[in-house]
């Protein structure tokens, strides 16, 4: 085995890493010792201490990542990541080897983050919050963008607007309660009771229990609606608690014929409507970096799992309810 050394370790020619060779169901993840990625151009590489799972990791898996596009097989999954630079694109870049990094790896372009080592563009790349464990900064960055994205970039969340988010206890949902609230939005949630008091805490104005009935009874109308739920009945019917003129944005994906169909919806009720997508941008990671080292945000981790025992978080994420979001530790800080 050979070996290349760095200022910050030594890199094995190998990794240990979790491998999908066909879609399916948990079970296709597979532990499998596989070749340390070769870094390119402006790529830092990074050894990586820990490892976000999130449900576009799942579609993935299950051959449908829809429009984001599925990876080529065999395939590593996974596109968060908190870690240490091993090696950077040259001497004078800003993320020498031995800086403490997170962000997000470019799935399904190459290879993901349920390994060792990962090589990433450096402008998906920041400094991780100084007040965060590699477990807790793993957990955000694919949530933490997209929420960012959809709050501040879509929805210019605004003192005195109503923002309606659904599945708000989520990964992404609890990002977007606490971006929300921080720029002064009154902020509506529907979540399972036993997460009403924390959306509380993290700045919902309003909660709603969907196990108790329909969330419509319980929202006026609202200047935005952001819906992360996977249930063409319930996007179908947040079009009718956006006030007319106003924002329903839709994130799930799935089909066009789906999509088009609910853009249409919006459109004849005089709603505007949008999807999303995120897209990985070093200096929002350090914005957000910022807000959670001051305490004006905060990220929750749900549970942590051993790399080997990734098909078991796989298999909670797709039963749904989980608070913030899971983590495998990859190796050991």
């Amino acid at each position: 085995m050979t070996t290349t050394t760095t200022e910050e370790a030594v890199v094995t020619s190998t990794m240990r890493a979790v491998v999908i060779t066909e879609n399916g169901g948990p079970d296709v993840l597979v532990p499998r010792e596989i070749p340390v990625p070769g870094r390119q151009g402006s790529e830092v590489l990074v050894r990586v201490i820990a490892a976000g799972v999130n449900p576009f990791d799942a579609e993935a898996r299950r051959g449908l990542a829809g429009h984001c596009g599925s990876p080529e097989l065999p395939a590593v999954l996974g596109c968060d990541f908190s870690g240490v630079v091993v090696e950077s694109p040259y001497l004078g870049h800003a993320l020498q080897p031995g800086v403490e990094v997170y962000g997000v790896a470019s799935v399904p372009r190459s290879a993901g983050t349920y390994a060792e080592y990962v090589s990433v563009p450096s402008l998906q790349v920041a400094r991780k919050p100084k007040s965060l464990s590699h477990t807790e900064a793993s957990a955000v960055p694919l949530a933490a963008l997209t929420a960012w994205g959809l709050v501040v970039d879509v929805a210019k969340a605004h003192e005195g607007q109503r923002i309606l988010i659904h599945a708000a206890a989520g990964g992404v949902g609890h990002f977007a309660v606490q971006f929300a609230a921080y720029f002064g939005a009154h902020v509506v949630t529907t979540s399972s009771a036993r997460n009403t008091a924390w959306l509380t805490e993290l700045g919902a104005a309003q909660t709603n229990d969907y196990t108790t009935g329909d969330f419509e009874d319980h929202v006026s109308l609202v200047d935005v609606a952001i819906n992360l739920v996977d249930d063409d009945a319930i996007a179908a019917r947040t079009v009718g608690v956006v006030r007319p003129g106003g924002l329903l944005v839709h994130v799930p994906v799935g089909a066009t014929a789906k999509r088009d169909a609910l853009a249409g919806r919006a459109t004849a009720a005089g709603v505007r409507f949008s999807d999303y997508s995120m897209a990985p941008d070093a200096t929002c990671l350090a914005i957000i970096a910022r807000l959670l080292d001051s305490g004006d945000v905060s990220v929750y981790v749900d549970d942590v799992y051993d790399l080997e025992e990734v098909a078991d978080a796989h298999r909670l994420l797709e039963r749904g309810h989980t608070r913030g979001k899971l983590v495998l530790k990859v190796q050991d800080d």
